[in-house]
């Protein structure tokens, strides 16, 4: 995008990743709220939602001149509200001036015009501030302001939904709360940006152990979102290219689990299995040493409820505060700060973790009653999707088999009701040849053997998944375990 003149007050297109351009309003952000390092940027509020953020320069471009340019490309119903906003916003600012026109040029009869004078708007951020907008915005720190809601509406891949609490309020403010009167577990839905630049980072320092495929796309989403991090890596092999990855970009190197959880207020960790998330917490130098009252660990492993629970009695045991929260997605997602955060334990921490979980995550739930619960549900999501698998695979190979098209089933298949992403981008990596780990095949293995197990504690049959089991072990026979989930086809053609 070409350069552009920009200050607080004009109307904007602006860019937020792999959103569409969005109409919205440079404002002065509240006093409280860091501004990114690196590049010049500006503070946003978009029009026909809650949202906000901040914009690199190079991302922004001005309203009136480009308009016709982004209604073409632009025809979803709540873009054209938002559009419809700003309009509705120019015009009553118009009418202001007239009338203000009006009665200046009655009383300054026979004198020089004056120059017009800035009106005030409910959503003016700038006439709250009480400053002019003739000053162009600045890399130092912005001035502080009131921030005040713009029109509510919705659209996709923004958080709409129109709330009497402020856009700028924490977590606990805008949780949606589903009691029932079941024994079943009620969900709390958190708000969830998930737009890169709309997050006000914590002030407690981050710890992050385990620099996997989820595990670093999660830290560099923490990056690029203004926390403070110190990481640390399991594997020996991985820890120095990665840590000074991360170390370039900002963060800082804990020697053991020990020390980060001692330098940190908080500690996320993500690691491959259950035994890896004890040896952790309960190894030499683990977790468990550097836990003082007060201190936070949050465990986005996904393992048995088990586990979950033995770990959450020796912290807390020693003062600590746990929460797990384990994560679905892909290693696109987390690099994407795409994931779906499921939660369980103190909702405390769960609130603490706001920012994070914003930076890491589309959307994120919380679900009552003891730590465990995560992990069931997360297990059942895993569940299903590995079954999934295995039958798109299935039935790939099959229409193979009987002289079809695999082209063809994958294109009826991506116009039908299972169209989806995942369906997509699995079938066509399959087609090429491409296995390259996403999410690895012995992970979603050993999420089938755990979710067949807790099926087993309950008396609960679960045959499609021990049949799905039964494929991606054979798979792993075949030394596919390190591959994609989608390998799980090479069961079948061996």
């Amino acid at each position: 995008m070409a350069t552009v003149h920009l200050r607080i007050g004009d109307l904007v297109w602006g860019k937020l990743g792999r959103y569409p351009p969005w109409p919205g309003k440079i404002v002065s952000p509240p006093k409280d709220l860091k501004k990114p390092r690196g590049k010049k940027c500006f503070f946003v509020k978009f029009f026909g939602t809650e949202d906000h953020a901040w914009i690199k320069v190079e991302q922004l471009k001005p309203y009136h001149p480009h308009k016709e340019e982004m209604i073409k490309i632009n025809k979803g119903k709540r873009f054209q509200q938002a559009v419809d906003a700003v309009e509705e916003y120019l015009k009553k600012a118009k009418g202001k001036d007239q009338t203000h026109s009006d009665d200046k040029s009655k009383s300054d009869k026979g004198r020089k015009a004056a120059k017009p004078m800035k009106i005030i708007e409910e959503d003016d951020e700038d006439a709250f501030k009480g400053g002019s907008s003739d000053k162009e915005q600045t890399d130092s720190d912005p001035e502080p302001s009131s921030v005040r809601r713009l029109v509510a509406g919705t659209v996709s891949g923004f958080k709409w939904e129109s709330s009497p609490a402020s856009s700028m309020e924490p977590i606990t403010k805008r949780l949606k709360i589903i009691e029932e009167d079941t024994r079943s577990t009620s969900i709390q839905a958190a708000d969830s940006t998930a737009i890169n630049g709309s997050i006000t980072p914590t002030d407690k320092r981050i710890g992050f152990l385990g620099l996997g495929l989820m595990g670093s796309g999660v830290v560099s989403n923490l990056l690029k979102m203004g926390h403070v991090v110190t990481v640390w890596n399991r594997t020996a092999e991985k820890v120095q290219s990665k840590c000074d990855l991360f170390i370039q970009e900002g963060a800082r190197l804990g020697r053991t689990p020990a020390e980060v959880v001692s330098m940190c207020d908080i500690t996320f960790s993500c690691v491959s299995d259950p035994k890896a998330a004890r040896d952790l917490v309960l190894g030499p130098s683990g977790v468990l040493q550097g836990i003082r009252p007060g201190k936070c660990y949050v465990e986005m492993s996904t393992v048995d409820p088990e586990t979950i629970m033995e770990l959450a009695q020796v912290i807390t045991s020693r003062g600590g505060r746990f929460l797990e929260a384990p994560v679905s997605g892909s290693q696109q997602l987390s690099n994407d700060g795409m994931l779906v955060i499921v939660a369980a334990g103190d909702r405390s921490v769960y609130e603490d973790c706001s920012s994070c979980f914003q930076a890491m995550g589309k959307t994120s739930f919380f679900i009552a009653g003891e730590a465990g619960n995560a992990a069931r549900m997360m297990l059942i999501i895993n569940m299903v999707q590995g079954s999934f698998m295995a039958t798109i695979a299935e039935g790939l190979t099959l229409a193979q088999a009987t002289g079809q098209s695999q082209q063809t089933f994958l294109d009826i298949l991506c116009h039908g009701q299972m169209a989806s992403t995942f369906v997509d981008q699995k079938c066509q990596n399959i087609l090429q040849g491409n296995f390259k780990p996403d999410y690895y095949l012995k992970h979603i293995q050993k999420d089938l053997r755990l979710a067949i197990s807790m099926g087993d504690s309950v008396n609960h049959p679960t045959p499609m998944a021990a049949a799905a089991n039964e494929v991606y072990k054979r798979a792993k026979a075949l030394d596919q375990s390190d591959n994609d989930m989608s390998a799980v086809y090479r069961a079948y053609i061996h």
